[in-house]
């Protein structure tokens, strides 16, 4: 027999390399850790909103693949000076935009953990730790939401950690959408008709789109400043008899506890009341403010989840662990199982034929799935209940301090009244300042307010996001980020308050 070559005849390289060897992957490992340290260490330094042009990157990287290997070394080296740049810092202290995306050295770990197992746990089989911890993680975290006992598996019910809010409602509005359409008859898809205020997030009207839902047949039921933008009993009866009348069957609502344009939260108990009149299914989305229910200060926000069927909130947001993570708790889980499963003769196995284990392929729009539970388990049993509730209420209580500051300066207004760690507030249209008043009128705040978000959002000092409420054009500040300190709040309000002044005074 001849002698195995030990170079490729083409590149010349060694086939020895391989893709994965222990102490390689120690030493990388090692400098990898070493780049994310210090990037945390330093991560105030940058500036919190990418400064970068569009179609950066394509200048400097090459326009193909290198035929050999790099050192990791080099490869860091240009994370730290072509990638870096290019990223918007959800983790610095100053990001108070859109929602938070926090992390924790507990989720970091976890998620360590999940990627090193690697374990594609779609069902029992495939991994039984996979999928019994994640059981245990939800009923343990639906505890500690004071969820109603038929939302845990204890209680009949069940969780399953989803990627998104977005995957989340797909799966209920399916389910709903099936166990109505055997009712009246799959003909009759085009009569059904979902609900939510017109302060939902776009998640749900997408994936009530991919269930299959007409695009008229979606409804965003109007709010106004009179009520905090939340959804009314009264408005939702309305549109719900318009369209019985015309024909029309109700199938779905999504109230919102924390929306995400002011955090209004919808009245669950009696929204419930009337959707149940008409067989409807009701979910309620927690994405951001679920989080904080764990406190009970803030537990009466969830009042009324006992009669709806669904429930999620989104721990990678403000509960201290990494994307991508959405739980998700059904009553009824066989509903999600007509719906979404599957049994082709490879994936056939005892313990699934016998009924007496979970198959989370059954639960979700894709077959495969991570150890997402992992990092959860990992963050709890590292904090514990009573740190996570004072993390939370940390946040709440830097959130209070800027309201305070926004209430005290009569240049500003705030807009909505504050529930968790989000504070949204314009330029006044009627400013008071220590020489004069000035009427800026609606139209006039708005594009003032406008103004002055992109100009301490250029600073690169902090960075903030708007929304329009009730045709008002608002400053969202969001507290959550892990790192966020007091001073980092004062700098915020700081910042404001340079760049108000700074384009009031162009206006004498």
């Amino acid at each position: 027999m001849g002698s195995l070559n030990t170079q490729e005849p083409e590149t010349g390289f060694p086939t020895s390399i391989k893709p994965f060897e222990p102490e390689e992957f120690r030493r990388h490992a090692h400098l990898v850790i070493d780049f994310i340290v210090d990037y945390y260490k330093n991560i105030e330094n940058y500036p919190v909103r990418s400064q970068v042009e569009p179609g950066y990157l394509w200048k400097r990287v090459p326009d193909s693949a290198p035929n050999g290997p790099e050192p990791m070394e080099d490869i860091l080296r240009d994370v730290r000076n072509d990638i870096v740049p290019g990223l918007t810092h959800w983790q610095s202290p100053n990001f108070f935009g859109y929602f938070p995306s926090n992390m924790s050295t507990a989720g970091f770990l976890g998620e360590m953990l999940c990627t090193a197992f690697n374990t594609p746990g779609f069902n029992w089989i495939t991994s039984p730790a996979s999928t019994e911890l994640e059981n245990i993680v939800m009923d343990w975290i639906g505890k500690m939401l004071q969820l109603p006992h038929e939302f845990l598996f204890s209680g009949g019910g069940g969780g399953v950690i989803q990627g998104t809010t977005c995957e989340a409602i797909l799966c209920t509005v399916v389910a709903a959408r099936d166990r109505m359409l055997q009712k009246i008859g799959l003909e009759n898809i085009t009569k059904l008709v979902v609900y939510a205020s017109d302060q939902t997030h776009s998640a749900f009207q997408k994936a009530s789109q991919i269930a299959g839902i007409r695009r008229e047949n979606f409804r965003a039921v109007g709010t106004t400043a009179r009520n905090a933008f939340s959804m009314t009993p009264d408005g939702l009866r309305a549109a719900i008899e318009a369209d019985v009348k015309a024909g029309l069957v109700p199938l779905f609502l999504s109230p919102t506890v924390g929306t995400t344009s002011s955090t209004a939260v919808d009245p669950l108990g009696p929204l419930c009341d009337v959707a149940k009149e008409y067989g409807m299914w009701v979910h309620v989305d927690a994405a951001y403010a679920g989080s904080a229910c764990i406190c009970p200060e803030f537990r009466h926000f969830l009042d009324g989840v006992e009669k709806t069927d669904s429930f999620s909130f989104n721990p990678h947001k403000w509960f201290f662990t990494t994307m991508d993570s959405c739980c998700l708790w059904v009553k009824d889980p066989g509903s999600l199982n007509d719906a979404l499963s599957t049994n082709p003769e490879y994936l056939k196995n005892k313990a699934s034929e016998l009924k007496c284990v979970v198959d989370y392929k059954d639960w979700q729009i894709c077959l495969n799935r991570r150890f997402r539970s992992l990092k959860l388990w990992l963050v709890l049993r590292t904090y514990g209940v009573a740190n996570m509730q004072n993390f939370l209420r940390r946040h709440v209580g830097m959130a209070k301090e800027f309201e305070c500051f926004v209430r005290k300066d009569t240049r500003f207004e705030v807009v909505v009244p504050r529930n968790f760690s989000t504070i949204v507030f314009r330029v006044s249209p009627v400013g008071t300042y220590p020489d004069s008043t000035r009427v800026f009128g609606d139209q006039g705040a708005n594009e003032l307010t406008a103004k002055l978000l992109e100009s301490v959002n250029e600073s690169g000092k902090v960075f903030m996001t708007h929304a329009v409420v009730g045709g008002v054009y608002v400053i969202r500040v969001a507290v959550g980020a892990t790192l966020t300190e007091d001073r980092h709040v004062n700098l915020a309000w700081d910042v404001v308050q340079e760049h108000a002044s700074q384009m009031l005074l162009t206006l004498t």
